[in-house]
């Protein structure tokens, strides 16, 4: 006859390979997840580049310069939570695509409002809905507790990954907002220098 302490130690040892096994499939779960929001963000990204040219940041800020209408700099940093030096920037880059322009203001010539190019407008007409815009239109119909608990995990995994202190906006993209090219002229830029060689 087997020993009863033998038999709890073999107990414990299947219960606690359970546990481990349990918490190795949760943290894969997990992982897994959270890599499919990273590759969901990059594809999409991908995407507006290819069908407009554009990065996720410069297609908001055109967006909001449409709903918008006239606005300054400082409303537009405000609106997307992005500084102005980062909106001037983007700026700067639609400007010399002839997407938007610039005007000083009649009524206060301090303030210089930014305005759409036709060219922008039809851009917009034909680009894809950006993928935040999906996820705030989902969010919106969670419950509030639903959206609380979405908060406070995030918020932890990105304290569990040292990323809390990462200055970040809330703009669905990969890599800096104000980059000069999109993915897509960085490829075709090195498939044009791999061609001369």
């Amino acid at each position: 006859m087997i020993p009863l302490a033998f038999e709890i130690v073999r107990y414990n040892a299947l219960i606690e390979s359970i546990d481990r096994e349990a918490l190795l499939t949760s943290i894969e779960e997990v992982l897994v997840a959270l890599r499919r929001v990273i590759r969901a963000t990059d594809l999409h990204s991908k995407h507006l580049a290819k069908t407009t040219g554009l990065t996720t940041p410069q297609i908001l800020l055109l967006q909001t310069i449409r709903d918008k209408g006239e606005v300054t700099i400082g409303e537009i940093a405000n609106e997307m939570s992005l500084s102005q030096a980062t909106v001037t920037s983007i700026l700067d880059r639609l400007e010399k695509r002839d997407l938007v322009y610039r005007e000083r203001s009649k009524e206060d010539k301090r303030k210089v409002h930014a305005y759409l190019t036709d060219q922008a407008s039809e851009i917009l007409k034909e680009a894809p809905i950006p993928l935040q815009e999906h996820f705030t239109r989902q969010f919106i119909d969670l419950q509030e507790w639903e959206q609380t608990m979405i908060i406070s995990s995030l918020q932890r995994i990105a304290q569990m990954m040292d990323a809390q202190y990462i200055d970040a906006s809330p703009v669905l993209d990969i890599g800096i907002l104000d980059r000069q090219s999109t993915t897509i002229d960085k490829l075709d830029s090195f498939q044009e220098t791999s061609n001369k060689k």
